[in-house]
């Protein structure tokens, strides 16, 4: 692990600026998604009040988001919260906030790998950690769910010194042109939000769905909790466009009767105001990957596939009797790479698989790609929050 300091010389505050409050913020990019990022210190230290000004720095709720630095759709209504951890086996903590465009709510219960790959850059910008070397590599322990994940960024010397470097050739599908190569290992992502890998105990379960009648799925949660359904069982080829599915009602509804049902069975309970089961279509690859899939957040079909729900999906590859193994070609063996297919291209994964139990995953690794944005201050109204003030009272 790195020793983490704290940077003191030129570091921002928050602070009052006429009628606003004024709140340091570093915006990026991480692999397929972006939004503001905070230092935990500089937020208000209690949930209520946190989450209105979250709320207020997205633009949340309005379909636009015009008001605020929100992008409008899911992949663009996300923030990041990290501080310096005091834990042994971590060096900075990172505290996930799925926001949506129309909603109120503030979600704190999912991860997402995406915005998890900007968690280091964006330490090192801000001031929280100090470079190694040539390559920077730390502990990030995900708060939502304790998911530990080790991220190495390009951290070469420069003229005022070591700075994080975010050219490189680098491509991931999803984000055009190249950039430096961010290495994430997961390193124990079984059971992130759900009791276990498989938190039905089985490979497969039938859920009735009207219209359609029983339907097969593999409920499993390898660092996000998905349900996966053959997309030929709901009466769909896997291959449809994004906004062909957006606007396929029918099958939407059906998908949202299988997500309630499967959350119950996956002890989730009540789903309905969860990001989570996310749905995932699948089918046979069409470009020589080991599986095609079409991954629902949970409501909107993804334009490409979410890091975590790529590795829980590959992960379902590898295990005998799943809904997805039935489908995927993959090479068997401990270490195994899945290129699993989605919109916007492919997303590889390797796997490290436990030679004694085939159905544990040891490690996962894989590769994404982040970017600083912009830097400076977002501004959120005074009767909002205001540093000094009494935290608001939560509705009930």
């Amino acid at each position: 692990m790195v020793q983490a300091t704290i940077q003191e010389t030129g570091k921002a505050h928050t602070h009052v600026q006429g009628g606003q409050t004024a709140i340091p913020c570093w915006f990026m990019r991480g692999g397929t998604s972006r939004g503001p990022f905070f230092r935990s210190e500089d937020l208000p230290e209690d949930q209520t009040s946190r989450n209105a000004v979250l709320l207020a720095a997205m633009g949340s709720p309005d379909p636009r988001q015009i008001d605020g630095v929100g992008g409008a759709t899911p992949l663009t209504s996300k923030a990041g919260i990290v501080a310096v951890s005091d834990r042994d086996d971590a060096d900075l903590e990172f505290r996930f906030a799925q926001l949506q465009p129309d909603s109120d709510v503030v979600d704190l219960t999912s991860n997402c790998g995406n915005m998890l790959a900007a968690v280091l850059p964006f330490a090192l910008e801000a001031g929280l950690i100090a470079a190694q070397g040539e390559t920077t590599t730390a502990r990030v322990l995900t708060l939502n769910t304790g998911l530990v994940a080790e991220i190495t960024v390009p951290t070469p010397a420069g003229e005022s010194g070591r700075y994080v470097e975010y050219a490189g050739d680098a491509r991931i599908d999803g984000v055009p042109g190249a950039a430096a190569p961010i290495h994430i290992n997961f390193l124990d992502t079984a059971g992130s939000v759900c009791s276990s890998l498989l938190p039905t105990g089985n490979v497969r379960d039938r859920v009735d769905v009207p219209g359609v009648g029983q339907v097969e799925v593999t409920c499993i949660d390898n660092g996000q909790p998905l349900v996966i359904v053959s997309a030929a069982a709901l009466g769909r080829t896997g291959y449809e466009s994004t906004a062909a599915l957006n606007e396929d009602q029918d099958l939407k509804s059906r998908l949202e009767i299988l997500r309630l049902a499967c959350g119950e069975l996956m002890g989730l309970g009540d789903v309905t105001g969860r990001n989570y089961p996310k749905m995932t279509l699948v089918s046979p690859p069409a470009q020589g990957g080991a599986i095609n899939t079409r991954s629902f957040i949970p409501h909107v079909c993804h334009d490409s596939i979410g890091v975590l729900a790529a590795v829980t999906a590959a992960t379902a590859c590898v295990i005998e009797g799943t809904v997805a193994h039935d489908l995927a070609e993959v090479d068997p063996g401990a270490l195994t790479q899945v290129s699993v297919e989605h919109p916007a291209g492919e997303f590889s994964i390797e796997l490290s698989l436990d030679p004694v139990n085939p159905q544990r995953v040891i490690k996962s690794a894989l590769l994404r790609t982040a970017r600083l944005i912009m830097a400076g201050h977002v501004f959120v109204p005074r009767r909002i929050w205001s540093p000094g003030a009494a935290p608001l009272e939560e509705k009930h």
